[in-house]
């Protein structure tokens, strides 16, 4: 309840970013903890590593959605530019399209970064070197596994009903919004825990566990 109590309240003041770090490094944290065999989740302290490690963990999302972001905001910016200069003939037709087009290009790439990016996460968490992240060559056997793709799923089912459940709540003016901050954690560690239980089975990443959770 404690764990619970302090992430949602880093969540609901979120707004001010450092929390968010903070977050994020606990999410990492429970990446380690849980790929070391500690069942419990880990203490909620020492906040200032936290936030180092979330804004480190934060430089490789980036990384990551930095080209899903590039091609899907070029091409709704050209879009919507032919519609602007079009007027009704085809070329706004044209822009139109272009726009369809790159949000389904986004939408593709957005997922696959929401896939490749938290086998990255738990790869860092191992050395909490940003390099790790990028370690293509451990990291491919991973992302190309059985065992990976149905521990994705897991957790990403995990976090669809736990975004379901804080969005019902949401419909409630202020303390429906607030009791969702502390669901959307309370789901969104129970996600992440997924991938670190089963890291283990992961090609390649048997080497790469900790002796003792930090």
């Amino acid at each position: 309840m404690k764990i619970v109590l302090i992430g949602g309240l880093l969540t609901v003041f979120g707004f001010l970013i450092v929390p968010l770090f903070v977050l994020a490094g606990y999410l990492v944290r429970v990446f380690e903890h849980t790929a070391a065999g500690d069942e419990g989740p880990p203490a909620f302290d020492e906040f200032g590593e936290l936030a180092v490690t979330g804004a480190k963990a934060a430089v490789i999302g980036i990384a990551y959605g930095f080209i899903p972001l590039l091609v899907g905001g070029a091409g709704v910016l050209v879009g919507i530019l032919g519609i602007g200069v079009g007027g009704d003939g085809a070329l706004s037709g044209l822009g139109a399209l272009t726009v369809l087009i790159a949000g389904l290009v986004w939408f593709a790439l957005a997922l696959l970064v929401g896939y490749l990016l938290p086998a990255a996460l738990a790869n860092f968490a191992q050395t909490r070197s940003i390099g790790s992240g990028f370690d293509v060559g451990t990291l491919k056997p991973i992302w190309t596994s059985r065992s990976y793709a149905v521990a994705w799923a897991i957790m990403f089912a995990v976090l669809l009903i736990g975004g379901f459940v804080a969005g019902v709540l949401n419909a409630v003016p202020i303390l429906g919004t607030v009791a969702g901050a502390f669901v959307g954690f309370y789901f969104s560690v129970a996600a992440y825990s997924v991938i670190g239980r089963l890291w283990g089975s992961f090609p390649a990443a048997e080497g790469s566990r900790p002796d003792a959770p930090r």
